[in-house]
């Protein structure tokens, strides 16, 4: 098993560039993030290339903080936004070869925002395909980020097929769909077609995956089991330091 450090929940209290070479001595294998934008390029290229860990992926930027966006892509009236944010993090990932781009949703229901953010979405996988890049949509649950569109693992998983992307695919975070659904092994069974990555925490506070009600130490075997040769990654919240919370790494190795 494949494990790769989420670097906008660990290290956070250091530049990305030295925060990769952290993941690389902690015994990470990849590296992802959240919003990297504020970093020079060639300074994360460098890391990376360094360090030889790969950047599986980076987020679309969340919008108006100041007015609670988490996301633009599904929200009507505002597409050209959404089509900017694409294109400035297509743009990122291809200067530091990150692989795939999280599309964020956004907090928006209805038809309308549906209909929108399935635009945003092919034109999204077109635009990424252009650069071999590939696209995530991940369902987020309610109780972290009340109103954001995409709440359920299988709605996910229809827009992928809907779309009919090659470059499209679901973000499985176990920790989301532990809260709003559960039943992990058999869901991850069903929707492994479509599955791009998946992303591990503590449920149900978001904290290290060895402890709350997940058991990883058999969820992740499992999937394995199933053919998923992905990486898992660590999107979670540290109690302390990063370091000294990875016990659970150590007992995977």
């Amino acid at each position: 098993m494949k494990f790769s450090a989420n670097l906008g929940f660990l290290w956070t209290d250091r530049d990305l560039p030295v925060a990769i070479r952290a993941a690389k001595a902690a015994g990470f294998d990849a590296v992802e993030c959240h919003f990297p934008y504020d970093q020079p390029p060639d300074a994360v290229t460098e890391a990376l290339a360094e360090t030889g860990l790969p950047m599986l992926g980076l987020n679309t930027v969340r919008g108006d903080l100041a007015a609670g966006d988490f996301g633009l892509s599904a929200l009507p009236g505002r597409v050209d936004e959404a089509h900017a944010a694409i294109d400035q993090a297509i743009a990122y990932a291809t200067q530091i070869g990150a692989a795939q781009i999280h599309v964020m949703a956004g907090k928006a229901e209805g038809q309308a925002a549906r209909a929108v953010y399935r635009d945003n979405l092919a034109y999204a996988a077109d635009r990424a395909a252009e650069e071999g890049r590939g696209i995530l949509i991940e369902p987020i649950n309610t109780r972290d980020v009340p109103g954001y569109h995409l709440h359920f693992a299988e709605d996910g998983a229809e827009i992928v097929s809907s779309l009919g992307r090659d470059n499209l695919r679901l973000m499985f975070d176990c920790y989301h769909t532990q809260i709003m659904q559960g039943d992990l092994i058999r869901r991850i069974q069903a929707l492994l077609p479509v599955i791009g990555h998946i992303q591990i925490a503590g449920v149900p506070d978001r904290g290290e995956p060895d402890q709350g009600e997940v058991a990883y130490d058999r969820l992740l075997p499992a999937i394995a089991q199933m053919g998923y040769e992905g990486y898992f990654g660590a999107e979670y919240r540290p109690a302390d330091s990063p370091e000294a919370g990875l016990g659970w790494l150590s007992a995977f190795r």
